[in-house]
């Protein structure tokens, strides 16, 4: 049976494409660790393969012998919030399923149901855990998923339980507990019924370590396209690498979902007769781009919590330096997967640089009367003048109302300015965008085929637009951002690049504001655009 490249759920290696989770986690650290009778923490980004890493070392553990390992999901306690009783009981009852499903132990429920049903809630747990120590005739290794997923005064009572067993480990509780979930537990951020705030590391100080799942590396990707080639005889473009690389950084969903874009979801290629090429691959990258996948969906809700708002206000304005984000929101929203922190700052790759302004213009994108083809020359090409002319008209008379209409006001003026771009060139280029903590300015590359029928195998029109915001003297601000533009124009081999910078001052008139000229740097002639 041919094997697919897998977008839900735990890896099944019969299956599934795949690459073994130990592969990419350093399982000799996690050894040691659970042979020091260590707690510690497993955390990674959504989607990675954290449960399918935690379901292959219970198998190992188990396959070697020496302990009793067991996984356990326990994200349906989210929803009991600060009702202890209820969350304890879904976490007891989600441990003892899975006891039975993997190792056949049924004394666990039996237990439950009996001398457990009355013990108190605040207790139920860890005298589980005592009694399972008690009757194994092995050391015990638990595997908590979704661990950060429970909420309030639940999550407490869990991990305080957890604290409360430890001194009597192994004999008396599991051996090595490992927390898995999306978090460090330092941001563990706990709200408990008496609206009290309790950190992680304060309701379970016993944690030894915390490792992080990390994403493929460009030789993983490669190993994993090429077990489809070798089961299947279809090959992949060299080009693509390159452009897979950049687009996902190895992020195991996305390297994934676009190869089954691009070998299943294109019927065409089913016949494994044909090459993707990298004219596929683009396409499959904007299907998965507007497919707004479950992966993508929860990507762009986190975009609401304040602590991620601050940080990606900042990278999208490029106006904040790292001093004036807290570290421990740039940690968190790094742990999220959202960002990497070296050697740069930036979002983490590129697919994601484009969804998060896509997502937060998309109601503004969609609302916009625009057309393309007020914008097309005879010859098919884009006129930037002209269109850019239209952009400083539509934002002296849309700005204000449009902004606020924003989450993210800070970067608003770069926001409208990528909603009106987008909105002209959907279906036909592409925009591309360029941003970081503190650059002080959005680059945007616009990629438009000159030929329809030739795409981007033809003549392709390559326009650099740098956007800044007005601090400080004109003149300064024009003489640092015509020699970044020009940089960028010469880097993206554009053959046109224009600066527009916007005013915020509100005791300046829109007259004032509105400019445009032509200025000539390094022998290029960029034009200049005030908003």
């Amino acid at each position: 049976m041919e094997k697919f490249f897998n977008t839900a759920g735990p890896m099944k290696a019969e299956i599934h494409y795949c690459i073994p989770s130990f592969e990419r986690i350093d399982w000799d650290e996690m050894q040691v660790l659970i042979a020091s009778q260590k707690y510690f923490l497993l955390h990674a980004p959504r989607q990675t393969g954290k449960t399918s890493a935690l379901l292959e070392m219970m198998q190992a553990l188990n396959e070697a012998g020496k302990y009793r390992a067991l996984y356990a999901n326990i994200e349906g306690a989210q929803a009991a919030r600060n009702d202890v009783e209820a969350g304890i009981a879904t976490v007891c009852n989600a441990l003892v399923r899975s006891a039975d499903v993997y190792l056949q132990e049924k004394r666990l429920s039996a237990w439950l149901n009996a001398e457990g049903k009355a013990m108190p809630a605040q207790d139920r747990f860890s005298a589980l855990l005592a009694h399972w120590a008690g009757i194994s005739d092995k050391p015990i290794v638990l595997f908590l998923d979704e661990a950060d997923a429970l909420i309030g005064d639940t999550l407490v009572s869990l991990l305080r339980q957890i604290r409360a067993g430890y001194a009597q480990r192994p004999n008396a509780f599991p051996q090595s507990i490992v927390l898995c979930g999306l978090r460090d537990i330092k941001d563990y951020r706990i709200h408990v019924a008496n609206g009290d705030v309790i950190t992680g590391g304060s309701a379970f100080n016993i944690k030894a370590e915390s490792l992080r799942l990390g994403n493929f590396t460009e030789t993983e990707v490669r190993a994993l396209y090429q077990q489809h080639t070798t089961a299947t005889g279809q090959t992949f473009a060299e080009a693509i690498f390159v452009d897979v690389w950049a687009d996902t950084r190895g992020q195991p969903w996305l390297v994934n979902a676009l190869a089954h874009e691009m070998t299943w979801k294109d019927r065409s290629a089913r016949d494994r007769a044909t090459p993707i090429t990298l004219e596929r691959y683009l396409a499959a990258r904007e299907r998965l781009i507007y497919s707004r996948a479950t992966h993508l969906d929860q990507l762009t809700d986190k975009l609401r919590e304040p602590r991620v708002h601050g940080v990606i206000s900042a990278l999208l304005s490029g106006e904040q330096t790292e001093l004036l984000v807290p570290h421990d929101d740039l940690q968190y929203v790094e742990d999220l997967g959202l960002i990497v922190r070296k050697p740069q700052m930036r979002i983490s790759n590129r697919i994601y640089q484009e969804i998060i302004p896509r997502e937060l213009i998309s109601v503004t994108q969609d609302t916009m009367v625009q057309q393309q083809s007020w914008y097309l020359s005879r010859e098919r090409r884009l006129d930037l003048p002209k269109l850019l002319a239209a952009f400083q008209q539509f934002f002296r008379e849309n700005s204000e109302s449009w902004i606020e209409r924003f989450d993210y006001k800070e970067a608003g003026p770069q926001l409208l300015m990528q909603a009106f771009l987008q909105r002209i060139i959907n279906g036909g280029g592409r925009l591309n965008r360029e941003y970081g903590l503190g650059r002080r300015r959005t680059d945007l590359l616009i990629e438009w085929p000159v030929n329809e029928a030739e795409g981007f195998h033809g003549e392709v029109q390559r326009i650099v637009i740098e956007l800044k915001l007005l601090r400080g003297a004109l003149e300064t601000v024009l003489e640092k951002g015509l020699r970044q533009t020009a940089e960028y124009a010469d880097a993206a081999q554009a053959d046109e690049a224009h600066l527009v910078i916007f005013n915020r001052d509100a005791a300046v008139s829109w007259d004032d504001k509105i400019w445009h000229q032509g200025r000539e740097f390094q022998g290029r002639m960029i034009g200049v655009w005030g908003a």
